[in-house]
């Protein structure tokens, strides 16, 4: 290294633990979170399994399929919301295979969708963009899978009808897990203008300044959900 260069900061390893019942995409997602700075902790085939093993291994990170045995439901959905229940600062990221909007909603429920992911499956495939995605979520982010946002956004009128064309994209982008950076990127405007917006965003979905909830957060949920939180 010659002088005046700099290291790039080294990336933490994330322990993960995988809870997936098909055995070819779990260990194809262990393969691809051990290339990419993380380590798995455990890869579990069951709900029960995961119930068990994070008390034992306290991860930074749980990724689970919604769908798991026995009955194929929502056994994988119903463990992270226990796991968020007994640690609500626990990060989860779940998968599914379709579009599931209850599912969104029960999930999001847990500790006011801090730290929470929802992704289709699909998704994994853009590998960059999957481990992005998960340090977003590990730090406490929110990250909602764009087709999950598209079906909630047309599924009936709400107070997000108040937002201008501009206003809905920087949510519909914030609600991705993205900072005012990303989002200024994404969209092609400068920091100042997505700050603006987000701004007129909290003020359109009427949440005042308040110490003890994150009205970012709360912007999103009520951008998912379609609640009018006053």
């Amino acid at each position: 290294m010659t002088e005046g260069q700099q290291t790039a900061p080294a990336i933490a390893t994330l322990r993960v633990v995988v809870a997936e019942d098909n055995a070819l995409l779990r260990e194809g997602l262990q393969m691809l979170l051990e290339r990419n700075d993380f380590a798995v902790a455990a890869a579990v085939a069951s709900a029960d399994e995961l119930m068990g093993i994070v008390p034992q291994v306290h991860p930074d990170l749980v990724i689970t399929d919604v769908r798991m045995p026995p009955t194929l439901r929502a056994e994988g959905l119903a463990a992270a919301v226990r796991l968020r229940e007994a640690d609500p600062d626990l990060p989860v990221v779940v998968l599914s295979q379709y579009v599931e909007q209850s599912y969104v909603a029960e999930l999001l429920d847990s500790a006011h969708g801090v730290g929470i992911g929802y992704l289709l499956k699909d998704r994994v495939s853009d590998v960059r963009e999957f481990t992005q995605t998960l340090r977003r979520v590990h730090a406490g982010g929110t990250a909602v899978d764009p087709a999950v946002i598209t079906q909630m956004i047309n599924r009936r009128r709400d107070p997000r009808d108040r937002l201008t064309p501009r206003e809905r994209e920087v949510l519909e982008v914030m609600a991705e897990g993205h900072s005012n950076a990303a989002i200024a990127r994404r969209l092609v405007i400068s920091e100042a203008a997505v700050v603006k917006h987000i701004g007129n965003v909290l003020m359109k979905l009427e949440l005042p300044p308040n110490d003890d909830q994150n009205r970012r957060v709360i912007a999103v949920l009520t951008h998912l959900r379609g609640e009018d939180h006053r």
